[in-house]
């Protein structure tokens, strides 16, 4: 029994919980080899550093990635420090180095990796991770097929934990997951977008956006399917003529995908600014295309409200554009307009050229509604007559992305541009004139339909009107059935 151990023992103990782990000799065993760590054990050191982790990162606001690993380090040494001395005072024998060592590194992977979710956003193939509960996991890939993965964590609770400390993890005060914050949007070291929520829903929810295709042109974009060769020659115009683009489409349709290779058009020593709430675009991690980018992050505040309502820490997209007009830019790419941002969007657009955003609309024509909704709901005096001239003044193009979904059918997903519509000023009824330059052709994709009133400048920039005489389009796919893949 315990209390009977001998005082040769006892004291063996103490001395050796005296002596530091990396310098204790291994106790021989008769093991072919070190265990695995104890999953009860480095769950419970986790979710303590994490705690801890957590606390110290809102205090001291550590934004360095290196410097978060070093404090995470620090305390999870400190743990397993006190692990080992609450072993050896219930007389236990210490633990071996290498088991210290292995479980120090596998608490690190849990606070720094994505625990069980890891694989999946490291595969290449992998679009979205969906997680409806720790069990119910469902992966879209590339190829347009869903699969179910297995479990990502041992219970919901669990599950919750991981993503609070992810939100910890991303070094801002702000961003916390909890009863009073229940929805959690963050961006994660590969770039990938998470989005969370539970407490209000009966299970924790979770959906990872993995963004595959980063530096990717208009031709690239010819190869995907997206584009045909004349779509390519009228955008890559466009942009060299400064007009103000629109990308319309449904979420997961590619809007996205296209700014980016919009955005790497520009000239090399262009100087731009991309507004985000959180990057996406990633236009400032291709030096090679871009070298003067002002990437923009918003933050979305601490639950404590100012003197006008707002949150404390708050940066809204509208502070951005407001700030990037002062910035000496040429253009201002809006990663996505959703709310009163659209005002100062619009402005950017009407005092300068080449600026570019993306909207949700279900096609190129709903949009204009849409961007006048966005304004009306903006929370400044205005009228829809004025909203209407507003937007003629601002926007050029249109260009709409089209997502056919057959993937629960046992098909594939397709994505490509359906609609290009010009604005070119006030028309009948204080409405915009519009011009559907490319319109659906039989399976959906555009194909010319009529010449824009902005011809002559698209033609200066370097565009063949011989394009738009190719009334089927110049595509050189086919869309598969949905009942293929």
């Amino acid at each position: 029994m315990r209390h009977q151990r001998n005082g040769t023992k006892q004291d063996a103990g103490r001395a050796a919980a005296a002596i530091p782990m990396s310098l204790r000799e291994p106790r021989e065993s008769v093991d072919a080899g070190p265990a695995a760590p104890d999953p009860a054990v480095v769950r419970q050191v986790r979710r303590s550093v994490a705690e801890r982790l957590a606390a110290r990162l809102q205090v001291e606001q550590v934004t360095d990635h290196t410097a978060r690993r070093e404090l995470a380090r620090a305390l999870v040494a400190d743990e397993l420090a006190e692990h080992a001395r609450r072993r050896v005072r219930e007389g236990a024998d210490p633990w071996p180095v290498e088991a210290e060592m292995a479980m120090a590194r596998a608490v690190m992977a849990a606070l720094f990796g994505l625990g069980r979710l890891q694989p999946l956003v490291d595969d290449p193939d992998v679009e979205n991770i969906e997680v409806d509960g720790h069990e119910s996991v469902w992966v879209s890939y590339a190829d347009g097929h869903d699969r179910r993965a297995a479990p990502v964590a041992e219970s919901d609770d669990e599950l919750i934990e991981i993503v609070q400390l992810l939100a910890a993890r991303s070094g801002s005060a702000e961003r916390t997951f909890s009863s009073a914050h229940p929805a959690l949007h963050l961006r994660l070291d590969d770039g990938s977008r998470l989005a969370a929520i539970a407490w209000v829903t009966p299970r924790p929810h979770l959906v990872i956006r993995r963004h595959r295709v980063r530096d990717v042109d208009l031709d690239d974009l010819v190869r995907l399917g997206t584009l045909d060769t004349a779509l390519v020659g009228f955008l890559r115009a466009a942009i060299g003529a400064g007009k103000n683009i629109v990308v319309t489409g449904l979420q997961n349709a590619g809007k996205t995908t296209l700014i980016r290779a919009l955005a790497n058009e520009f000239p090399p020593m262009e100087r731009f600014a991309t507004i985000e709430k959180e990057y996406e675009l990633h236009l400032h991690d291709l030096p090679h295309r871009h070298l003067r980018v002002v990437a923009m992050e918003g933050r979305e505040g601490s639950a404590e409200k100012d003197a006008h309502g707002r949150r404390a820490g708050e940066i809204t997209l509208t502070d951005l554009v407001t700030d990037a007009l002062r910035m000496n830019l040429r253009r201002i790419i809006v990663g996505e307009v959703r709310g009163p941002e659209v005002l100062p969007m619009l402005e950017a657009m009407s005092t300068g050229d080449g600026s570019l955003c993306t909207l949700h609309a279900r096609t190129a024509q709903h949009a204009i509604d849409r961007i006048v909704t966005l304004c009306l709901s903006a929370g400044v005096s205005m009228t829809e007559a004025f909203a209407y001239r507003l937007l003629a003044g601002s926007v050029d193009l249109l260009v709409h992305v089209t997502l056919l979904d057959w993937s629960t059918a046992g098909g594939p997903k397709h994505r490509f541009v359906s609609q290009v519509v010009e604005i070119s000023g006030l028309g009948e009824g204080l409405r915009p004139a519009t011009t559907t330059v490319f319109g659906p052709g039989p399976d959906g994709r555009a194909v010319p339909l009529h010449r824009p009133a902005c011809l002559d400048d698209l033609v200066r920039a370097g565009f063949d009107p011989a394009f738009l005489d190719h009334t089927a389009g110049t595509w050189t796919t086919d869309i598969k059935d949905r009942g293929t893949r």
